[in-house]
């Protein structure tokens, strides 16, 4: 009983290991994702953006386009948009709709990852815990009075497995609510800018002198 317990612990804390270092690779990974949409060239581009689809501006759209080759879910957006409106598409709205749920599900990616390493951590810390405590009654019944000090040493090794369970659990769910609310961010941005163009091309059906050279969007 003994080895197993002492086995347990062993793969307890192994497993706290692995999952502090797959936490942080998910981490970097995603922050690296989502730092193209949020810094100042993607804000800038997105009110420049903004602002040409309320003009009913399409060759301006585009030509910014051209001149700002940066990947991410804005860009990528307008891309599919333009594609689309050239092909003279039916039922824009809801083509938008689905791209946007395209780039939800490109955003969640691997933070369901977080989310679990979050939610078991620290149960695993426990069961860390559980075993050694397991450990030290058991020592504590074999050495009797003269065993205490290997007793105190389990004991020791069993609150730190908790200690560890909650080092990976508390900045994983910080890391996950942080990612989450800034997919929930640019998905509004994408909604908004989808609104825009409804109420611009589609509702209206017209375009400015600039843009009198492209192509109408149909609904």
């Amino acid at each position: 009983m003994q080895d197993f317990v002492d086995l347990g612990e062993k793969i307890i804390f192994l497993v706290m290991l692995l999952a502090s270092i797959l936490a942080i690779a998910v981490f970097i990974e995603r922050f690296i994702v989502y730092k193209r949409n949020f810094n100042k060239e993607s804000e800038s581009f997105l009110d420049s953006l903004t602002l040409l689809i309320r003009h009913r501006d399409l060759k301006g759209t585009e030509k910014l386009l051209e001149s700002h080759p940066m990947e991410n879910s804005y860009s990528r957006f307008i891309h599919f948009v333009l594609e689309r409106e050239k092909e003279n598409h039916k039922g824009l709205m809801e083509l938008m709709e689905g791209k946007i749920l395209k780039e939800r599900l490109s955003l969640e990616e691997r933070l369901p990852i977080l989310n679990t390493l979050g939610n078991n951590a620290p149960f695993i810390g426990l069961l860390g815990t559980v075993l050694g405590v397991i450990k030290a009654f058991y020592g504590l019944g074999t050495l009797g009075n003269s065993g205490a000090e290997v007793v105190m040493r389990s004991i020791s090794t069993a609150l730190l497995a908790t200690a560890a369970g909650l080092a990976v659990a508390i900045p994983v769910v910080i890391a996950n609510n942080y990612f989450t609310r800034k997919m929930k961010l640019v998905l509004g941005h994408l909604e908004i800018l989808s609104k825009e163009i409804h109420a611009s091309f589609v509702t209206s059906g017209k375009h400015n002198q600039s843009s009198s050279s492209t192509p109408n969007i149909h609904h």
